[in-house]
């Protein structure tokens, strides 16, 4: 379970400025209903040119609804200059604090405020455009926005990476990208880590396989799935073949068989055995939680 501050869960179970600001000067809309995380963020100003007035639509988890909550008490009052300085950190900071695998929701909020202000400074005309060339194509992030995140939360691991962006956290195919990009921009503060959990030589016992193989799911598989609302189960390991259940977000995703194939086989493979194979058990679905987690 998530730990979160006082702040959050206020924010989250009382959310100030939901809904849309009627005749609004600025719209920005950002993120996919289809992997989770969707944020709407309209703003209104005054004859001073300050915002008066901001609300928000988000569909998400417990932190996408508090980082957008707060977002709008932030911006209220502020120019457009003064609001455009602010970062994806002083959302986390303004809650004191967001658990690591969250950190894309305050990204988030940054993104939908920055669309908002390019919207209204084209007359509402401009449609917010990613900004360079697509890296991570599960999620639509590009180099510029991963080159971003590095540099204003100074991370060093693939894996920060996808807690602030999402970056890496789908098929896994891009991460070879984001490890260069990592090292082009921190250079030498790059730490080589090595896998926690080591690949396995030579025939392993039933007792060792089926340990290895939840240990990797533990440490390598779900930390990425919950990156982005979902969740994985171990059901049953026969022979090579193992049995998982996706729980959350993932049970609904429409990319859960490529999840499946590309993240969790391919972990699986690498750190256990190439002999294993993987199904998924849609019989133990089970309904979306209400609750924070």
């Amino acid at each position: 379970m998530w730990e979160y501050t006082d702040k959050l869960k206020d924010h989250f179970f009382n959310p100030h400025n939901v809904g849309e600001v009627e005749q609004a000067d600025g719209v920005g809309e950002v993120g996919s209903l289809a992997c989770g995380d969707a944020l709407k963020l309209t703003f209104k100003l005054d004859k001073d040119g300050r915002i008066a007035d901001a609300k928000f639509k988000t569909f998400g988890c417990a932190s996408a609804i508090a980082t957008s909550s707060v977002l709008t008490e932030m911006i209220k009052g502020k120019t457009l200059d003064e609001a455009a300085k602010v970062t994806n950190k002083d959302i986390a900071d303004y809650l004191g604090g967001l658990p690591e695998q969250k950190m894309h929701c305050s990204v988030m909020g940054r993104e939908a405020l920055e669309a908002a202000i390019e919207n209204y400074r084209s007359g509402g005309k401009a449609k917010h455009e990613l900004e360079g060339n697509v890296v991570c194509t599960c999620f639509g992030v590009t180099d510029k926005e991963i080159e971003r995140v590095i540099e204003e939360n100074d991370l060093t691991t693939v894996e920060q990476v996808t807690n602030y962006c999402k970056a890496g956290g789908g098929c896994g195919g891009c991460q070879g990208e984001i490890e260069k990009i990592i090292d082009k921009i921190q250079g030498d503060k790059v730490k080589e880590v090595a896998p926690s959990v080591p690949r396995r030589a030579g025939k392993l016992t039933n007792i060792q396989k089926i340990k290895l193989i939840q240990q990797t799911i533990n440490e390598q598989i779900r930390p990425a799935l919950r990156a982005h609302g979902g969740n994985i189960e171990l059901i049953d390991v026969e022979g090579d073949k193992v049995i998982v259940a996706f729980r959350d977000m993932c049970a609904q995703c429409m990319l859960a068989e490529l999840t499946m194939k590309e993240v969790v086989e391919a972990k699986l493979r690498e750190f256990v055995s190439e002999q294993l194979s993987v199904e998924e058990d849609k019989d133990s679905i089970t309904q979306p939680h209400n609750h924070i987690e």
